[in-house]
């Protein structure tokens, strides 16, 4: 296997540690709560996208997001779960790339935030780049150095 050089870290194409949109847990924004808390248990995730119909992202949905709009004064008001939709509770403007974009400004975003966003130029969503793949990435790039420094003479 070829060594990575710095010139391949930099000009990595974001779209290869990508998770494809048809891959990504998503809910829309017109969903129940009730059908985002579900999904999000069901899948393991703590946040996921939250997309339109015609697959734009809109924002981002997490368990906590949705746990904070039904607390009430003196209990969980469960009732609401049903009550209310999505987009009610969605944080929006969430980490975004578009296709092309570098992996400088990914490692940037995904400082704080697990997973960043990725659309294309039409503002289609298209699936997920995960902080686990940047640093899986680097990682291996990180190995590649270490091993050619401690192999000279």
């Amino acid at each position: 296997m070829k060594k990575m050089t710095s010139e391949d870290v930099f000009k990595k194409n974001i779209m290869e540690l990508v998770i494809p949109a048809d891959k990504v847990a998503h809910v829309q924004s017109i969903n129940p709560l009730e059908h985002a808390l579900l999904v999000l248990m069901k899948t393991g995730y703590s946040a996921i996208p939250v997309l339109d119909r015609d697959s734009r992202l809109q924002g981002v949905i997490s368990k906590t997001l949705i746990l904070n709009n039904i607390v009430g004064i003196e209990r969980i008001e469960y009732e609401k779960l049903g009550e209310r939709i999505v987009e009610s509770a969605m944080k929006k403007n969430p980490p975004l790339l578009r296709v092309g974009d570098d992996l400088l400004s990914a490692i940037k975003l995904s400082i704080d935030h697990a997973f960043i966003c990725i659309e294309d130029d039409k503002g289609i969503f298209q699936g997920i780049l995960p902080r686990s793949s940047l640093l899986k990435f680097l990682n291996h790039y990180l190995r590649d150095i270490s091993r050619s420094v401690t192999d000279q003479p």
